[in-house]
């Protein structure tokens, strides 16, 4: 296979014998390497190089300005906007939202070389068409909106001249000034024979300078384009070459130079369908992998072009390291690096930073940071284990000095108070960029300092920005300006461009020609890009002025996909087959379609559809085993004694025993943002005991009880301030939890005074703690059950444990009637708790009959739900009476469920909950 770029070497070496007066002009910078390559391979004697430019560069120089950079731009827009003098001018925070748009379209504007003043004249009078009403007047936005249309072509003028008067332009205002300086260029350069190579889509600027070269001096041109394409009057590749042959003077005299007829040769096509973009980019791992492994050569003559250039990480962790020489023809985005999440956060701190501090989920994601702790080390943890122990909700430098026990000089580096300038900001940044250099070099890692050397840059001309341009005075501004520098910014992969496997871009591939090639993303969204219209110039405007439109985007995409085809033997088309994929791809692409109905290519083409090789795994529940050091273990747990609540717990799941109560594996604390149902739970316990212990011994009266209600409010804040650290009730959800919480309490307090004047309650004990020795001479060792009793009273004479809980019970969640489901069900967990409790205090007072029952607090219209014990599940008959039978039958099952935890033979077992 003969190259594009060797066909154009050959001929051009045929005609010119002195290479040194030629000036090659391509369409990228990329396609200059590969043709001084094939100069120097056919070369037979030494010469001097000819040049060769991109067509950026080439117009750059023939206009004598130079190209500003994108945030030059930006700003020198937002000067001439302001000078515009609008009455409610936009912050430079928020022109940014339409200012990337506004010089967009002045760029084609001036590419397209467009009378601008025309152009804006018919845009303004649109928008007043669509504003138009039957009312009188105009609202004074809809006077805004329509002023910003009429100063349109007051502001390009403004900024095309700020731009010219500093020797500088846009892309669009370099070509067109390069179009009104090209006799000069041409005059000066009047011995050098220019040859354009490899283009197609031209703008009006590019077409006039080519034409003009073309007939003033020694020119040539030589056009990438198949006959296939060029002959069918209908097919998108040639649309564009079609339309120069009928219009140039030149093509319509000389003709087409540089036709191939390489498409219709034979190819081995095959197109797969891969669900998701990372499995595409594992496959194209294992096609390269499987090229690799049939003929290592291959590989120098293939190229991995990718449609959406995201996947370039994914496909360089796929390829294997068996292949050793790869380049990349594309930048890696700074923004994608974990450098660029470290800076995000820590300026995003700054921005929303108010006067009650920081709020805590922004604190905790930016220590959690992998650099924070490069930086601060163990003072990190210790930060997130303060805030989380403390609920701080909003955090200030001092409570994050007094936290990390680290001195200020380390604190201060990221944390600091009076933070208001843009420029003490950027200034922080850089001390924290100069700080993690010491660090980073003293560990080593030079890829992590290759980011931060970008990062340094970056900070560098964000400095220099705003201290040329004084309107960034916010920080919102910064943050922006910041985020769309770092869009542009990417990190050059030095390697060898003409050897080993390629990976590039669809761009980058023009002008190059492989023998295999790997296309990914040929997605609808993404080959071609589809109707993006970030444009204020609508659509028909567009096509009357002579604008291009998407449908000439879609051309030119057609065009690069088939040319990258058109001279290759072995194609590989990967597309998603995931709609919605979330990178822009839904359904194949069209250019897939085209070219299967396509019968006239005849291409051996094989569709294939891809899937990774899933390994089900099947929900086996984990078991543990009681060997080892575990039954030593269980018996120290058993000595020190099962609570009724772990003993739920084993027969809710065997396995959240094993984790939290014998290994003390607690779930992860967090902040508690609102109050946590067991906090809540803790007040409520708290608040009543210390209302109710000076009635300890004595019988209640509605005067005692009702004295109580004017300290609920006191003591349910001082629990609070004590189970809630130092989280803030003074607002939102806490504050209403808290008047939720009084109010439980107050409604307690009246449904007892109601109860106590038909009724004679007495107060026995509060929060009193119980432990028994059970006798099971089945363990060798002692067994013991404890806990504590929320509250034990008298009414008329009958014996009561109640106890409290804040969440939701029901009557049928203390009522049995079968004893074996008691120790088997997590439904019946309320009744084997309150069984746990008679069954402590009876150990203490043998002859006592009593009732046992809970107060739950989002069901208090209940009263108080006894346990009892019923015939069959469906009678009414109850008997609530805790007897020594019934505690016989109970000891029977919870020596069962001891026995079952205890028994070395017997695993814990993962229960589905």
């Amino acid at each position: 296979m003969q190259s594009f770029l060797e066909e154009v070497v050959d001929k051009v070496v045929q005609q010119h014998l002195e290479l040194e007066n030629l000036v090659f002009v391509l369409p990228s910078k990329r396609a200059g390497i590969f043709l001084r390559n094939k100069l120097a391979a056919k070369a037979e004697h030494t010469f001097f190089a000819p040049e060769i430019h991109s067509i950026e560069n080439f117009v750059e120089k023939v206009s004598g300005l130079i190209y500003a950079t994108h945030p030059q731009q930006l700003f020198l827009l937002y000067e001439s906007y302001l000078r515009q003098k609008p009455q409610r001018p936009d912050s430079f925070h928020a022109f940014l939202k339409w200012g990337q748009t506004v010089l967009q379209d002045f760029n084609e504007i001036d590419r397209y070389l467009i009378n601008a003043k025309k152009l804006f004249g018919s845009l303004a009078e649109i928008q007043e068409l669509d504003h138009w009403s039957l009312r009188s007047g105009k609202t004074q936005m809809m006077k805004d909106y329509l002023a910003f249309w009429e100063t349109l072509p007051s502001l390009y003028e403004d900024f095309n001249t700020s731009l010219l008067n500093k020797g500088m332009g846009h892309q669009g205002l370099v070509y067109r000034h390069s179009s009104l300086q090209l006799k000069n260029y041409l005059e000066a350069h009047a011995d050098k024979t220019f040859i354009f190579a490899g283009f197609n889509a031209l703008n009006t600027a590019e077409i006039q300078i080519i034409q003009r070269v073309l007939s003033e001096t020694q020119a040539e041109i030589y056009w990438d384009i198949d006959s296939y394409f060029l002959e069918d009057p209908i097919h998108d590749a040639g649309f564009f070459i079609r339309q120069h042959a009928k219009t140039w003077p030149h093509l319509i005299k000389h003709g087409i130079s540089g036709v191939g007829d390489s498409y219709r040769r034979n190819k081995n096509i095959e197109m797969i369908g891969v669900p998701k973009h990372i499995s595409q980019a594992n496959y194209v791992g294992q096609l390269v992998s499987d090229l690799h492994a049939k003929d290592g050569g291959v590989l120098a003559k293939t190229a991995i072009v990718l449609g959406d250039e995201l996947l370039l990480n994914p496909i360089l962790n796929a390829i294997p390291k068996t292949v050793e020489r790869v380049n990349i023809t594309m930048g890696y985005p700074l923004g994608r690096t974990g450098m660029a999440g470290f800076f995000e956060m820590f300026l995003g701190l700054y921005v929303k930073l108010n006067e009650k501090g920081w709020y805590y989920s922004d604190i905790i994601d930016f220590l959690s940071h992998p650099n924070v702790e490069i930086l601060f080390g163990k003072g990190a943890s210790r930060i997130l284990e303060t805030i989380k122990g403390k609920n701080w909700t909003y955090l200030s430098v001092t409570r994050l000095k007094e936290a990390s026990g680290l001195p200020d000089s380390t604190i201060s580096l990221m944390f600091f108070e009076g933070m208001s300038s843009p420029q003490e900001l950027i200034a922080a940044a850089l001390r924290l960029v100069d700080t993690l250099k010491e660090k980073l070099q003293a560990a080593n890692q030079a890829l992590e300092l290759e980011y931060l050397y970008g990062f340094y840059t970056l900070f560098n001309q964000l400095d220099q920005l705003v201290t040329d341009f004084r309107f960034i005075t916010d920080l919102k501004s910064l943050e922006s300006l910041y985020r769309e520098l770092l869009s542009s910014e990417s990190l050059d992969f030095r390697g060898e461009p003409l050897e080993g496997l390629q990976i590039m871009g669809m761009l980058e591939s023009r002008n190059l020609d492989f023998e295999t090639v790997i296309l990914t993303s040929v997605n609808e969204g993404i080959l071609p890009s589809g109707k993006s219209n970030n444009s204020l110039i609508p659509f028909d405007l567009k096509r009357y002025s002579g604008l291009p439109t998407y449908k000439e985007k879609d051309a030119v995409y057609t065009y690069h996909f088939y040319r990258l085809l058109q001279r290759a033997k072995n194609i590989y088309i990967l597309y998603s087959t995931e709609p919605d994929d979330g990178l822009g791809g839904g359904e194949r692409s069209r250019l897939i379609d085209q070219m299967l109905t396509d019968a006239d290519a005849g291409h051996h083409i094989v569709q294939t559809y891809a899937s990774p090789t899933i390994i089900p795994t099947f929900g086996e529940f984990q078991r543990i085993e009681k060997n080892g050091k575990l039954p030593d273990l269980i018996r120290k747990y058993a000595e020190k004694g099962f609570s009724p609540s772990s003993l739920s717990n084993y027969i809710r799941n065997p396995l959240a025993f094993y984790k939290q109560n014998l290994l003390g594996i607690n779930e992860v604390s967090e902040v508690e943002e609102t109050v946590a149902a067991n906090t809540l739970g803790t007040i409520v316990h708290d608040t009543l005991e210390d209302l109710y212990r000076p009635l300890i011994g004595k019988y209640l009266t509605p005067e005692a009880l009702y004295t109580m209600e004017g300290k609920i409010e006191e003591r349910v804040k001082f629990h609070f301030s004590k189970s809630y650290g130092d989280g803030d009730i003074t607002r939102g959800k806490n504050l209403i939890a808290l008047e939720v919480v009084q109010r439980y309490i107050k409604s307690f307090i009246h449904q007892e005074a109601k109860a106590c004047k038909a009724q004679r309650i007495r107060i026995l004990g509060l929060e009193r703690s119980f432990k028994m020795q059970l006798d099971f001479p089945e363990c060798d060792f002692p067994v013991v059950l404890k806990g504590k009793l929320d509250r034990i009273d008298e009414i008329d004479g009958v014996l009561r444990i109640i106890d409290y809980k804040t969440g939701k019970v029901e009557r049928k969640d203390v009522e049995i009637s079968d004893w074996e489901g008691l120790t088997m069900e997590e439904k019946k967990s309320k009744a084997f708790q309150l069984l746990c409790y008679a069954l402590m205090y009876r150990s203490q007072n043998p002859e006592t009959d009593l009732e046992a029952g809970i107060i739950s607090f989002k069901n208090q219209s209940a009263g108080l739900l006894k346990f009892a014990v019923k015939p069959s599940s469906h009678s009414r008959t109850k008997n609530h009476s805790i007897s020594s039978e019934t505690l016989s039958h109970f000891t029977v099952e919870l020596k069962k469920l001891i026995l079952e935890i205890c028994n070395p033979e017997i695993p814990f077992e993962e229960k589905e909950v």
